[in-house]
Parts: structure tokens; sequence; C-alpha cells
């Protein structure tokens, strides 16, 4: 279910800054992203569910980072990946 509201999620949000200005996998790999989401855990910079390699999605499952803000200009919204909502 995709809904907006309170995330008990929401604890993991910090101050951070992007480490890359693409997607550090991506970018480490040669491999094409789509759109970028930020990890609000730590910064790391990850690729979307509409890249091929699903790299944000991947970072926090593994990381236990649950919450993404898009890095795409004009938008201003944040997921998360364990409860599938918005923030």
């Amino acid at each position: 279910m995709t809904s907006v509201g309170m995330d008990p999620d929401v604890v993991a949000i910090r101050r951070v800054r992007p480490r890359t200005n693409g997607c550090e996998e991506c970018l480490r790999l040669g491999t094409p992203w789509v759109h970028l989401r930020l990890c609000l855990t730590c910064g790391q910079v990850g690729c979307c569910d509409s890249s091929p390699m699903r790299h944000a999605r991947a970072h926090a499952h593994t990381r236990g980072h649950p919450i993404v803000q898009s890095m795409e200009p004009g938008e201003m919204w944040r997921w998360c990946y364990v409860h599938e909502n918005y923030v």
C-alpha cells in the first residue's frame, strides 16, 4: 500500500550530503541509471527502481537505511523502502 503519513523509520533520517554526483555503484561498475535517490541515513547516492541495477533499494535493504529522497530537479519527496510509502 502506498500512502503519505507518519512512518516509524523517520528516526533514521540524518542531515546528509550526497557523496557523489551519480549512483555510486553504477559509477564503479560502469552501468547506466535512470534517476537518483539519496539515502537519508548516510548520504549514499543510488539509482532508482526504474534503473537496471536498483542500487538505492539494495542499499536500503542491505544496510538497513530505510528512507531515500529523490535527487531529481523539482522533486521533493521521500520514500521508505521498508513500509513502501511516502514520508
